[in-house]
C-alpha cells in the first residue's frame, strides 16, 4: 500500500488529506464516497461489506456532496452502521434503509453530584437495584403500560407528555434535541401493529447492544468545555442506550414493504434494494417522514420514562432526593434518524434529508440549533465504548459542517457478529472478568447477551475518538468509565 491510496480487495481508496479518504465516482455513482478513518480502522472495515456498501449509498437519488462513512463505520442493513447520507429535500429521496429499524437508537447521559467514593462498596445493591427496576430484554413489558391512545399521545407530543404526566421535569427538555418533540411527527402515519408492539414497551430497554451504564469520570480534557457541560473527574453520570423498540421496528418494515410496491422503479435502478427509498415529494416520502418523526418521539419518552425510573433507584439506594443528588440531563443524542436541515452545498443554501445511521449530530458552537444552554461551547455528543471500555463526550466541531453535514461517530463500532461472538465467548466467564479485573458489575437477562456484547467484540474507541477530535468533528471533552451495567 502505497501512502496515497489504500487497498481493500476490490475498493481502492484514495488519501484525500489525514484520515479522509475517498472512493471516487465512477460508473454510476452519483458523488464519490468518502471513509475518515485511519489506516488501523480501515483495515477493521475493510473486513466486511462496509466499504461496498457506502459506495452503494451513492446511487441514491438526489444525493449531494459525498457519501460519508464513520470511523466506526461497520455492515449494517443496505446502507452501513456508521454512515451520513445528505440528499437533497425536492428532488432527491427518503430512504428508510439508511435510517435503520431501530428508528432513533440513542443516548443520553445523566449528571449527578456524586463521586466514585459514594458509590464505592454499593455497586452490587445498585445493580440489582436497576435491574429489578428498569424493564429490560426481548418482548413486552415498560414502565407505562398502556393503551393506544396514550401511545398516540406520545407519538405527536415527545417528552412533553412525559413531563405533563410526572415522568420529566422542564429542565429534561431543554437539554434534548428539538426540545425532546418532532413536530413534524404524524401518528396516524403509524400502522395499528407498531403501535401495538409499542403500547407495553414505553420505558424499557429492549436487548442486544441496549444498556443503562452507571459510570465516572476518569478524565477531563478541556477544563472550560467540561465546566460549560457539568462535568468534572471522579464525578458518577448515568449512560442510556436505547431506542423505539418494536415500535420502530415495525415502521421501518412497514414502510420498506410500501416502497418496495410503489416505487419498484426506484428499487430497480439502485444497486442493493435494502437502500429502499421514497421520491422526496411522493405521498409515501411525507407518510414515512411523519412516521419516522413519531417513532423519534416515542424512542425520547423511552429514554425519558428510563432515566426517571433510574432517579427513584438512586434515591432508594443512598437515601436521598435526586434533586439533591443534582441528577439532571446532560443531553440526549440520535444516531438512527434523517433530518430536514439546510447545509451549504458547492456555496448554496439547500434543505436536505440528512441521513444518519449510526452517526451522531455534532452541529458547532454558535449554530442556531444547539439548545440555548449549550450554544456558546457546541452541541454535546456522547459517544460510548464498549462495557469493558471508556466512554466518552465530545462536543460539534468547527469543521464537522463542512466535513461531515454537522456530524460524528456513535461508538465503538461492531469487530465480530453477535453470532461469532458467542462462539468465541462464555457470558458469566466475561462478567467474573470484568468485575475481578476491572471493577465492573454486569447484569444481564441472559449469558448469551453478554457474550455478544463482550469488550472483544467492538473496535478500539479510543482510536474511534482520536480520528473524530484530529478532524475537528467531534473535539474531546471527557472520557468515562463503567462501574455497573445492566443489560437486556
Amino acid at each position: 500500500m502505497s501512502d496515497v491510496t489504500f487497498d481493500a480487495d476490490d475498493v481502492t481508496l484514495e488519501r484525500v488529506s489525514e484520515f479522509v479518504w475517498e472512493i471516487p465516482r465512477e460508473g454510476e455513482m452519483r458523488v464519490p464516497a468518502r471513509v475518515l478513518a485511519s489506516e488501523a480502522l480501515l483495515e477493521e472495515i475493510k473486513e466486511d461489506k462496509t466499504l461496498e456498501q457506502i459506495r452503494n449509498t451513492t446511487h441514491l437519488p438526489g444525493i449531494t456532496k459525498y457519501a460519508i462513512c464513520m470511523p466506526d463505520g461497520h455492515q449494517g442493513y443496505g446502507f452501513p452502521v456508521g454512515g451520513v447520507g445528505a440528499m437533497d429535500a425536492e428532488d432527491g429521496c427518503i430512504s428508510p434503509g439508511s435510517v435503520g429499524y431501530d428508528i432513533n437508537c440513542g443516548v443520553r447521559m445523566m449528571r449527578t453530584n456524586l463521586t466514585y467514593d459514594d458509590l464505592n462498596g454499593r455497586e452490587r445493591e445498585l445493580v440489582d437495584s436497576l435491574f429489578a427496576n428498569v424493564p429490560s430484554g426481548l418482548g413486552g413489558g415498560g414502565i407505562v403500560e398502556s393503551g393506544v391512545d396514550t401511545v398516540d399521545e406520545i407519538l405527536a407530543r415527545g417528552v412533553d407528555w412525559a413531563l405533563e404526566n410526572g415522568h420529566a421535569v422542564e429542565d429534561d427538555l431543554l437539554h434534548c434535541e428539538d426540545e425532546g418533540m418532532r413536530e413534524e411527527a404524524d401518528p396516524d402515519a403509524v400502522s395499528q401493529k407498531a403501535k401495538d408492539r409499542g403500547k407495553n414497551q414505553i420505558g424499557s430497554l429492549g436487548s442486544g447492544n441496549h444498556f443503562l451504564e452507571v459510570q465516572r469520570v476518569t478524565d477531563v480534557f478541556d477544563d472550560e468545555i467540561g465546566e460549560a457541560f457539568g462535568l468534572e473527574e471522579d464525578q458518577i453520570v448515568v449512560l442510556i442506550h436505547c431506542g423505539s423498540r418494536g415500535l420502530g421496528h415495525q415502521t421501518c418494515n412497514d414502510y420498506l414493504r410500501k416502497i418496495e410496491r410503489q416505487h419498484k422503479g426506484l428499487l430497480d435502478r439502485l444497486p442493493d434494494k435494502e437502500l429502499a427509498a421514497a421520491p422526496a415529494g411522493s405521498q409515501l416520502a411525507r407518510e414515512y417522514y411523519g412516521a419516522m418523526n413519531a417513532a423519534i418521539n416515542f424512542a425520547w419518552v423511552n429514554r425519558q420514562l428510563i432515566m426517571h425510573r433510574t432517579r427513584r433507584v438512586f434515591e432508594r439506594v443512598f437515601d436521598r432526593s435526586w434533586e439533591e443528588m443534582e441528577m439532571e440531563l446532560l443531553y440526549d443524542v440520535a444516531h438512527n434518524i434523517a433530518k430536514k436541515e439546510v447545509h451549504d452545498v458547492d456555496g448554496e443554501q439547500r434543505e436536505l434529508y440528512v441521513h444518519r445511521k449510526g452517526a451522531t449530530r455534532a452541529f458547532p458552537a454558535g449554530h442556531p440549533e444547539v439548545p440555548r444552554a449549550y450554544r456558546t461551547v457546541g452541541q454535546p455528543v456522547i459517544i460510548p465504548g464498549s462495557m469493558g471500555a471508556g466512554s466518552y463526550v465530545l462536543r460539534g466541531g468547527e469543521r464537522s459542517m463542512d466535513l461531515t453535514f454537522g456530524s460524528t461517530a456513535h461508538g465503538a463500532g461492531r469487530l465480530m457478529s453477535r453470532t461469532q461472538a458467542k462462539n468465541e465467548y462464555w457470558g458469566g466467564d466475561v462478567q467474573d472478568e470484568l468485575e475481578g479485573q476491572q471493577g465492573i458489575y454486569v447484569k444481564a437477562q441472559s449469558g448469551a447477551t453478554v457474550a455478544e456484547e463482550a469488550p472483544g467484540v467492538y473496535k478500539d474507541v479510543d482510536e474511534v475518538v482520536r480520528v473524530s477530535d484530529a478532524l475537528g468533528i467531534g473535539d474531546k471533552v471527557a472520557r468515562t468509565f463503567p462501574v455497573c451495567n445492566i443489560k437486556g
